[in-house]
C-alpha cells in the first residue's frame, strides 16, 4: 500500500514537472518563432542565437530529468563495463563546438514538428518511470533533444548534430536483458578461441561451454572476462580516434566495424596469456596485480591494432590513387 502511494505522488510530481516544462518550452518557442524571419537565400552574414531562451530550455531540462542524469552519472561511476559513458557526452560538445561555424550559416525557419519528438519523449520517459525502465527513460532525452532543436531552429540545424546526437547513445547503459544475450555468447566465443590457441603452446586443454580445464587449474571466463568492457569502450575509442584522425567516412565505418572483432581477438589473448602463465608460472598469478594489468594491456594493445589497421588501409587506398 505504502509503494503504490509513494508511485502515485512520483507520478503526480513527474506529471507536474512534464506540465511546467511545457509551458516554458512553449512559452520560450513562441518568443522565437514570432523574432525567426521568413524563410529566405541563405546570407552573408548569420544571425545569433537567442541565448537566454536557449539557457532557459536548459535549465527546464536539466530539471525535469535531474533523477534519470543522476542515476546514469551514478552508474558510470560504479560500473565497470559502461565507465567510457562520461566521455560520451563531453565528445558530442566537441563536435557541436566545431559546428559551430557551419550552424551559424544556417538559415532555415524553426519547425513546430519538433513536437512530433517532444511529445513522445515526454511519454517515454513517464513509461521509463513507471515501469523503472531507466533505458527507456534516458533514451528518451535524446529523442526530446532532437525534438528541441527541431523546434527552435529546423531541420537543417538538426541535420548538423546529428552525429554528436546519434553519438550520446553510447552513453546510455544496455539494458540488463540484452546484455545478459551478449554477454553469454562473447564468453562461449572467448573460451573457444583461448582452447585453440593453448594447444599450439603446448598447453593441453578440455573445454566445456566457457569452463577450460588445464593440468594445473581450472578456468572459467566469467561474465567480467567476456570482453564486453573492453568492446564497449573500444567501439566508442574507435568513433572518436577516426572522427579526429580521419575525414573519410568510409575509413571512420572500417574502424568502427573494425573495433568488434579486435575487442574478441584481444580478450581471447588475454585468456590464452591467463592460461600460459597458470601452466608454466604459478596458478595464482591468473588472479590479483596480474589478472589486472593483463587487462589495461590487452586494452593498449587494442588500440595499437587499431591504429595499425588505420594505417593499412590508408596506405593501400594511397597505393590505389598513385597506380590510377
Amino acid at each position: 500500500m505504502v509503494k503504490a502511494c509513494d508511485k502515485t505522488l512520483n507520478c503526480a510530481r513527474k506529471a507536474n514537472r512534464i506540465c511546467s516544462f511545457l509551458v516554458g518550452v512553449s512559452g520560450v518557442s513562441q518568443l522565437i518563432q514570432a523574432a525567426a524571419p521568413a524563410k529566405s537565400p541563405p546570407r552573408s552574414s548569420p544571425t545569433g542565437y537567442p541565448w537566454w531562451q536557449l539557457a532557459l530550455v536548459g535549465l527546464l531540462t536539466a530539471w525535469l530529468y535531474c533523477f534519470t542524469l543522476w542515476h546514469l552519472a551514478q552508474q558510470w561511476w560504479k560500473d565497470p563495463n559502461f565507465s567510457h559513458g562520461i566521455f560520451v557526452p563531453a565528445f558530442s560538445l566537441f563536435v557541436v563546438w566545431q559546428q559551430r561555424a557551419r550552424l551559424r550559416s544556417q538559415f532555415d525557419t524553426p519547425s513546430w514538428w519538433g513536437l512530433a519528438l517532444i511529445v513522445p519523449a515526454l511519454l517515454m520517459l513517464v513509461l521509463g518511470d513507471l515501469g523503472a525502465e531507466l533505458f527507456l527513460a534516458r533514451v528518451s532525452l535524446l529523442l526530446l533533444i532532437a525534438g528541441l532543436i527541431l523546434l527552435f531552429f529546423g531541420f537543417s540545424h538538426l541535420r548538423v548534430v546529428s552525429f554528436p546526437l546519434a553519438f550520446l547513445i553510447l552513453m546510455i547503459p544496455i539494458p540488463a536483458i540484452i546484455f545478459n544475450q551478449i554477454t553469454l555468447p562473447l564468453q562461449l566465443l572467448a573460451s573457444k578461441i583461448a582452447s585453440t590457441l593453448l594447444p599450439w603452446f603446448g598447453v593441453p586443454v578440455l573445454r566445456e561451454g566457457n569452463v577450460i580445464g588445464l593440468p594445473a587449474m581450472t578456468l572459467e571466463v566469467a561474465e567480467a572476462c567476456s570482453g564486453i568492457r573492453s568492446l564497449l569502450s573500444l567501439l566508442t575509442l574507435s568513433i572518436i580516434y577516426g572522427y579526429i584522425m580521419d575525414s573519410r567516412n568510409s575509413i571512420r565505418v572500417v574502424l568502427t566495424l573494425a573495433s568488434v572483432p579486435i575487442a574478441v581477438l584481444a580478450n581471447s589473448l588475454r585468456i590464452v596469456g591467463t592460461g600460459l602463465l597458470v601452466q608454466y608460472w604459478d596458478p595464482e598469478k591468473a588472479e590479483g596485480f596480474f589478472h589486472l594489468f593483463s587487462g589495461w594491456l590487452i586494452f593498449v594493445f587494442s588500440l595499437l591494432m587499431l591504429f595499425a589497421l588505420h594505417q593499412g588501409v590508408d596506405r593501400v587506398l594511397r597505393n590505389e590513387r598513385v597506380g590510377t
